[in-house]
């Protein structure tokens, strides 16, 4: 691997990161999120899949993080990305998926994700928190 790929590659996951959080935060709508996604070449959006299962698994999801963000993507409770998230414990394959049901588990993964990050920020991080991620409006300002 070229250092310009692995530049290219730490610059996307930085951008992929960004878009999760600012949906997470509300500083981005998740039909934007969707919309950016969409737009993504298919090995991208498996790139990005998993990715956010990442920052999903770091943010210890519950099965009520996954009923409540299952609710708040949209997404049929009986979708493919739906049932695999609410499971116990939760099956993170999203980016094993077809490609046809990729932008459906990127809208169950980031919903279920902001469900859990929320309650991290609000619980955990409260007051103090140093985490850059979780800090974006200050960042931006």
């Amino acid at each position: 691997m070229t250092a310009a790929s692995t530049d290219d590659r730490r610059t996307f996951r930085r951008e992929a990161g960004l878009v999760v959080n600012e949906i997470a935060q509300g500083l981005r709508t998740l039909d934007s999120g969707v919309g950016w996604f969409s737009g993504l070449a298919p090995r991208a959006q498996q790139e990005v899949l998993q990715e956010v299962t990442g920052y999903a698994m770091q943010a210890h999801i519950t099965s009520a993080d996954g009923r409540a963000g299952v609710a708040r993507s949209g997404v049929k409770p009986t979708a493919n990305p739906s049932v695999m998230i609410c499971m116990d414990p939760p099956r993170y394959g999203f980016a094993g998926l077809p490609a046809a049901e990729h932008a459906t588990a990127f809208r169950v993964l980031v919903s279920v994700f902001a469900v859990a990050d929320t309650r991290r920020r609000d619980t955990d991080c409260k007051g103090a928190c140093r985490h850059a991620w979780h800090n974006l409006t200050a960042a931006t300002e």
